[in-house]
């Protein structure tokens, strides 16, 4: 054990690179601790985490909250499966309904898991509610789209990396193109076999794509046209992180104390998961009210991990962090910053194209092509320089800092984010 406890970054990475599949490329670097904003890597480097494990680390990394949570219902009981009743199932359910304004929860483990819950949920509503004829349901998906990488949800993405040589692939998904109103009535008219509309409000792993204002709404009152149910994915951009309690909220002018009883856009089906849990264990959701809910019954559906009582009490507290400390209110404060100063550099760059996103989720796009290199060697500068962030489509740089940071914190990391885009200028 002394031996691990010593081991250096490039021995961590011999020993990933050995023994484990190489189904990531991550940023060469080996963190062995985080508090709040900040990570340290097995040398005691420090950093900013601006990428807060793609959103799950909204609350910062190892809240005292959280963990402490964690710690003591993990010494009581960990898990009894769903064959019996658990004392904090209900407790965590009944606080997660209200927070979000929802009859009922469906209890997961992972975001992917999530996505196909609400999956085999809208057709079964489909089936038993709209009257669809069995197996003709489908379901309408945007290009670009990330949901998972399950099978079934590889069937109705466009990556090729994600879906080449693991076909054949699921059918009863209708693909159009993301913030095009037209589209999405193109697919609803003449067509009684669709059962919902799944979406991301933002397509984070696309780029950080933020839609224009009014099409989360019109796109709702479009499914509630045809009943077709709305589907949004907040996994990656609900629990405060673009500056609302959900971004379903769009421009609503609420805080996250009550954006559930005033929400702009309130979803038929709501899938989260990540910041769920404060990125302290593996938690997701999928709420609904009980007109689509009360279609699961005994054994259509389940998981043994899922609703155990650890993800329970993390949960709660996770999502009490977020109320007490105004994590959203922050999120917008300081999106509203970052966007301004790196505004104020790109307007005299050369390498930097734009900044877009909403709150704490933002993106900038360098000039380059997706198949250059010049993001990733940016990102590795930005390392050295003591700020960690990852590409994503080849040269766009994603930038989601925990919820926690500071106003002096955040212009701080401008301040070495710029520093750094100078060195490539």
């Amino acid at each position: 054990m002394a031996v691990l406890e010593n081991m250096s970054s490039q021995q961590a990475m011999d020993l990933e690179n050995k023994y484990g599949a190489h189904n990531y490329h991550p940023l060469p670097v080996v963190l062995s601790r985080g508090e709040g904003v900040h990570v340290w890597d097995v040398e005691g480097k420090k950093y900013y985490d601006f990428l807060s494990a793609y959103s799950a680390v909204n609350q910062g990394h190892c809240h005292p909250k959280i963990v402490n949570a964690m710690a003591n219902q993990a010494q009581t009981l960990s898990l009894t499966s769903r064959a019996f009743y658990n004392d904090m199932l209900g407790k965590y359910e009944k606080y997660a309904t209200e927070y979000f304004g929802f009859d009922k929860l469906l209890p997961m483990n992972t975001g992917a898991e999530a996505v196909e819950t609400a999956l085999k949920l809208c057709r079964k509503w489909a089936y038993e509610v709209k009257g669809i004829n069995e197996n003709e349901a489908e379901i309408i998906v945007c290009e670009n789209n990330f949901h998972g990488r399950t099978t079934t949800i590889i069937s109705f993405s466009n990556d090729p990396v994600a879906r080449k040589n693991f076909g054949p692939y699921t059918k009863g998904f209708i693909k159009i193109a993301y913030d095009n109103l037209e589209a999405l009535e193109e697919a609803l008219k003449n067509n009684n076999n669709i059962a919902g509309f799944l979406v991301e409000p933002i397509q984070g792993e696309a780029g950080v794509y933020v839609p224009h204002e009014d099409y989360l709404k019109k796109a709702k009152a479009l499914c509630e046209k045809h009943n077709v149910l709305f589907i949004a994915d907040e996994v990656q951009t609900g629990i405060a992180r673009t500056g609302r309690l959900l971004a379903t909220c769009g421009n609503c002018d609420c805080s996250d104390k009550n954006c559930s009883s005033t929400p702009e856009v309130k979803p038929d089906v709501l899938i989260l998961g990540k910041a769920l849990s404060g990125g302290a264990y593996p938690v997701s959701a999928v709420l609904a009210n009980d007109n689509v809910m009360n279609v699961i019954k005994p054994g259509n559906h389940g998981s043994t991990f899922g609703g155990n009582p650890i993800a329970a009490a993390v949960a709660i507290a996770a999502l009490e962090v977020v109320r007490d400390e105004d994590l959203a209110q922050n999120a917008f404060e300081l999106g509203e910053l970052f966007r301004s100063e790196m505004n104020k550099y790109i307007a005299n760059s050369k390498i930097v194209q734009l900044v877009r996103g909403k709150g704490l989720l933002n993106a900038i796009v360098i000039d380059d092509d997706e198949e250059s290199d010049t993001a990733w060697n940016i990102c590795l500068r930005l390392r050295d320089n003591g700020l960690l962030a990852k590409p994503t489509h080849g040269n766009i740089i994603r930038f989601a800092p925990p919820l926690v940071m500071t106003k002096d914190q955040l212009l701080d990391c401008v301040d070495i984010i710029t520093k750094t885009l100078k060195e490539f200028e």
